[in-house]
């Protein structure tokens, strides 16, 4: 069931109405487990395709109680692996024999998610941090909540077990700014996706043609353009459906965690992933990054080694987050140009902290044209690595091959620059135009202004979907 359909449109409705005709939380919680049946149940054909979902939320909540009555790191550990490796055959990854696979087709939607959700539930309970059981009722709403079951963003459950036990109130400005945040998301995805996705692939499909020859920087400004434009696609893509289930979340009493805080103002690969799917960010840096960072200080006491523990934990964190995304080898290479990227980020700090100190580093770091290119050079790795996402290894062996390593590099020059350049634009358009909303809010007492906002947001997606029939699939839900 598609976000941007009429039937989902129609479902959300009834959803809605639901809930706040039984607003009491356990009959909140019905509608929930209801709403969470339908929407699992429209991508699959019969119901042999959801046995292994099935099972896989039994084995978790099966595992959750096992290590919260025990406390045990043993039984903590058995159940990690245990669960790890059934994800990992579930999903199919690329280096399992046939034989370990199922032989029938079946759910993956949602399962990468229930995976942070369960393990963060296991962990959370061996630390003795679940004051009490975890409810089948409980769990299967958290685990398929269905606003965050394709993509995120993952919440805690202490989060998810406040809101649902909390009375459902709304006023009339709350309703009003939760329509404005999931009409906003519809621009994002059915508009600027929508252009962002029909440019890509004109472009992704001359580029990777293996029989069309181009001249060499006619191919070099060609991947430029493709890099960009898929990150344009992908931004607006997941952060548009973040602004959709978000605002959905409060016409339902649900108060989802944010995902993204304007990540293209980074001036840093880390504080880019600071920026960027912050919920996944903030489970890989609590249970993988501050677990194995203690685990290196415990093993390194020199002073002098101390700060490029970090550099080492991050490689590891991001490695891992990267390879998190695929089941196939284009993966792991994406995976190793994150934990590059963070890894060699972190000893750039360390670096320019020995040399000038933390005042002059943070100096130097406020000139405009330092900030400038330091964000134009955070986009532009990440837009680079992002290949990763839409490419199988032949055509990024393809790519390589046909730009070399000097294409590669003046790639990234170039596109630094020019990324550098547009986003400060960027930063001065969005100001102007905040000013110009601002000044029409006060003169107009906010109210007509913001309706007819909203309405020319409305009248802009309508446009656009004539032209291009439907609104692209989310992105991430591939992952």
């Amino acid at each position: 069931m598609a976000f941007t359909s009429l039937t989902f449109i129609a479902f959300i409705t009834a959803v809605v109405l639901l809930t706040h005709a039984m607003p009491s939380p356990r009959a909140r919680a019905l509608v929930l487990l209801g709403a969470n049946a339908v929407f699992i149940g429209s991508y699959v054909n019969s119901p042999l395709q959801v046995l292994p979902l099935l099972a896989f939320l039994i084995l978790g909540f099966g595992a959750i109680e096992a290590v919260r009555r025990t406390r045990s790191v043993k039984v903590l550990g058995l159940a990690l692996v245990l669960f790890l490796a059934v994800f990992i055959v579930l999903k199919k990854f690329s280096f399992l024999d046939a034989a370990w696979l199922l032989p029938f087709p079946y759910l993956l939607v949602g399962l990468s998610y229930i995976l942070f959700r369960v393990l963060h539930l296991m962990i959370d309970a061996q630390q003795g941090e679940l004051e009490r059981p975890v409810s089948p009722l409980g769990f299967l709403n958290y685990a398929c909540n269905f606003l965050t079951f394709t993509a995120g963003p993952i919440q805690r459950y202490p989060d998810h077990a406040e809101s649902a036990a909390r009375p459902l109130k709304l006023d009339a400005d709350q309703v009003f700014q939760a329509f404005a945040r999931i009409i906003k998301g519809f621009v994002k995805v059915g508009v600027v996706s929508a252009i962002a996705n029909w440019l890509f692939d004109s472009m992704s499909g001359r580029l990777l043609d293996a029989s069309v020859a181009s001249p060499y920087f006619a191919y070099l400004a060609l991947y430029i353009g493709t890099a960009t434009v898929y990150t344009v696609y992908l931004y607006a893509n997941f952060a548009g459906y973040m602004d959709i289930v978000i605002g959905l979340g409060n016409l339902l009493g649900m108060n989802l965690p944010e995902n993204f805080n304007r990540p293209f103002q980074a001036r840093s690969f880390l504080d880019f992933w600071s920026r960027w799917h912050m919920s996944l960010s903030d489970w890989f840096k609590t249970y993988l990054f501050n677990p194995l960072l203690r685990v290196l200080a415990g093993h390194v006491t020199s002073p002098a080694a101390a700060p490029y523990l970090g550099v080492i934990a991050f490689f590891i964190t991001f490695l891992v987050m990267g390879v998190w995304h695929g089941t196939t080898l284009v993966f792991v290479v994406y995976g190793l140009l994150m934990g590059a990227g963070a890894s060699l980020n972190k000893l750039w700090q360390v670096h320019m902290t020995r040399r000038l100190g933390k005042k002059g580093y943070k100096a130097v770091a406020e000139r405009p044209l330092y900030a400038t290119l330091a964000r134009g050079m955070t986009f532009t790795y990440f837009a680079l690595a992002l290949t990763c996402l839409w490419v199988e290894m032949p055509q990024l062996q393809l790519l390589a091959g046909r730009l070399g390593v000097g294409g590669l590099l003046l790639s990234f020059v170039v596109l630094s620059v020019l990324a550098g350049v547009m986003l400060q634009a960027w930063d001065a358009l969005v100001s102007l135009s905040v000013g110009v909303r601002d000044l029409a809010l006060r003169t107009s007492h906010g109210v007509v202004a913001r309706n007819l906002v909203l309405a020319a947001q409305i009248l802009l997606i309508a446009t656009v979907a004539s032209f291009f029939h439907k609104a692209p699939e989310f992105v991430y839900r591939a992952f």
